[in-house]
């Protein structure tokens, strides 16, 4: 399962609801737009180093950006950003869960519900 953004700050805020899906994943991966989401909202290095354990400590796997997946991410704002306002970071996501066939766990269905071929894990807290 890929998890964007979303439920590690869920995490962060100390929802056991959210802990307990990426505890109970079999395998844990994560697109690198999340990756760098993650890092751009760190206010210090003590911060990314924080977040570089704790994902190590869940052996989360960082799935790189692909020529299939910057394509499939352009389709998918050529075809949904006026319809439902998606926007490039969760194109992304999206499209790298989609090229990787790995259902996507999110508490913001509303950004991903266009997406057909996405499997979509829509966490609520």
């Amino acid at each position: 399962m890929i998890f964007d953004t979303d439920i590690f700050i869920w995490v962060q805020r100390g929802n056991e609801k959210a802990a307990r899906l990426i505890e109970n994943a079999k395998e844990r991966y994560l697109s690198v737009q999340t990756y760098m989401e993650l890092l751009q909202c760190a206010k210090n290095k003590n911060q990314h180093r924080y977040i570089k354990d704790f994902l190590t400590a869940f052996g989360f796997f960082i799935l790189p950006m692909t020529e299939n997946i910057g394509h499939r991410a352009s389709i998918y704002i050529e075809e949904y950003t006026l319809a439902s306002g998606i926007r490039s970071g969760d194109a992304i996501v999206a499209a790298t869960a989609v090229e990787n066939n790995l259902p996507l766990a999110s508490s913001n269905a509303k950004h991903f519900k266009s997406i057909k071929e996405l499997t979509l894990k829509n966490f609520r807290p």
